[in-house]
């Protein structure tokens, strides 16, 4: 049966002056393109999604619920006002807030250009005032503490004590690993400070972190999952796949998580955009999207996980990112976990705001350290079964997500983000509009609000 055609009116921006034009989403079969044109500069076509599964019936609705907070006011529309404005649809399911722009390496693909002469890093109080201003603002969101290379900070743990004290339960760090290596201590004063989970740069083998990450650092990234494991942190691993690069490891690093299972929680893809250091071709290149990410991981782990497994989020929009948690099972394998009602891996259309919140509790149940079932005392019965299904000990959560960047930008899917960047003057930016840069390099947001 060959899939439908069609052609979606968008919004997006001119990845050359950053222009809003108007634009479409084209679906040739199980593929799909943004395509676009600046009165300027002329159309610019990329694909964003290369089935199977195709565009058609991967959806999952979400039904306007309560707003969001509005801490900017729409003045010159979408995507300009960002800090949420009232054009937002999505609440903030996790804040990001960048402490330090310092970096002990300077990767390829970085975002966030990190290293390239750092400003000062914001103070302690200074970030404890942005904590603070935040969770009045938002309330108990998760929240993930980046760079830079946040580990460059020897004052870190303070930070994650400051953050718990404003009320954060969730603390994430995103981090390269390379410090909690190195410090066998490091990472147990972070336990101690409040950290829960650390969101760590994994790519695979040597040769895909030598051509990522510019030196070969497998020892090191396993170092650091060992030190966090032992601290009591929950441990996620982000390989960034590029095509050509890692895209053939996907199999290699499951397996590797399921092996440091439970203390890994979970994989959390992210197929590298053209932002930042970009130094991929862009506009119609090569890409990995989201189904070349579930058909090689069906390939790549002989089916023992599959691309039918996989469902749009019930958070963000449902073009950005899949997921599914799996069962540990036997030595090394994993079952798809059934899902409930109550949780964000349902299908069913889900109101904007419950979907964020079951989001941000599901990441803070499963990406923290693991929960173990209570040994029964007695013969073992329904209830038993129940607690022992509920223990995180016994899942993985596979997932990923796409960045969009100046050729891939949809609009309508950027009013659905649900992870914001918190800006030093107290926004809340999406992340992809945040980090978002022009053809030559221009940014939209980073670096053009005032330093802490």
């Amino acid at each position: 049966m060959t899939a439908p055609s069609g052609s979606f009116p968008t919004t997006s921006l001119c990845p050359v002056c950053l222009r809003r034009v108007t634009a479409r989403r084209e679906c040739d079969g199980p593929d799909g393109w943004i395509v676009k044109t600046c009165p300027e500069h002329g159309e610019f076509r990329a694909r964003f999604w290369h089935g199977p599964p195709g565009l058609t019936g991967w959806n999952r609705p979400k039904v306007p619920g309560a707003p969001p907070p509005r801490l900017t006011q729409s003045h010159r529309g979408c995507p300009y006002d960002c800090g949420l404005c009232p054009e937002h649809g999505q609440r903030t399911c996790t804040a990001l807030f960048e402490i330090t722009a310092r970096c002990n390496l300077r990767c390829p693909v970085c975002f966030a250009t990190a290293g390239e002469a750092p400003p000062p890093d914001p103070s302690l109080e200074a970030l404890a005032a942005r904590f603070e201003t935040i969770f009045a603002a938002v309330g108990p969101v998760n929240v993930q503490l980046s760079g830079g290379e946040p580990t460059m900070r020897d004052d870190l743990p303070e930070v994650v004590a400051a953050c718990r004290r404003a009320g954060f339960a969730f603390v994430q760090l995103n981090t390269n690993g390379l410090r909690l290596a190195e410090d066998a201590a490091l990472a147990s004063r972070l336990a101690a400070a409040g950290l829960v989970s650390v969101f760590l740069q994994f790519d695979g083998d040597d040769a895909a972190c030598r051509t990522l990450r510019g030196a070969p650092l497998l020892d090191k990234k396993l170092a650091a999952i060992d030190a966090c494991v032992a601290a009591g942190i929950g441990v996620v691993l982000v390989p960034t796949i590029a095509p050509g690069v890692n895209d053939g490891q996907l199999g290699d690093i499951v397996r590797l998580a399921r092996a440091k299972a439970p203390g890994v929680r979970g994989v959390h893809f992210q197929p590298v955009s053209s932002f930042g250091r970009y130094p991929w071709e862009s506009g119609e290149g090569v890409r990995v999207t989201l189904p070349d990410l579930m058909r090689g991981l069906e390939a790549q782990t002989g089916g023992m996980i599959r691309a039918e497994h996989f469902h749009p989020p019930g958070c963000e929009h449902s073009l950005c990112s899949f997921s599914q948690p799996y069962l540990l099972t036997g030595e090394d394998g994993l079952a798809p976990a059934a899902a409930t009602g109550k949780t964000c891996c349902t299908p069913a259309p889900i109101a904007a705001d419950e979907g964020a919140r079951r989001a941000k509790s599901f990441v803070a149940r499963q990406w923290a350290a693991p929960t173990f079932p209570p040994k029964p005392t007695g013969p073992i019965d329904d209830f038993d079964r129940f607690l022992a299904d509920a223990a995180t000990s016994r899942r993985l959560t596979i997932s990923a997500m796409a960045f969009q960047d100046a050729w891939t930008l949809d609009l309508e899917r950027t009013r659905g983000c649900c992870i914001h960047v918190a800006t030093p003057d107290n926004r809340l930016v999406p992340f992809c509009l945040y980090n978002l840069t022009a053809a030559d390099g221009r940014t939209l947001y980073r670096g053009q609000e005032p330093c802490a």
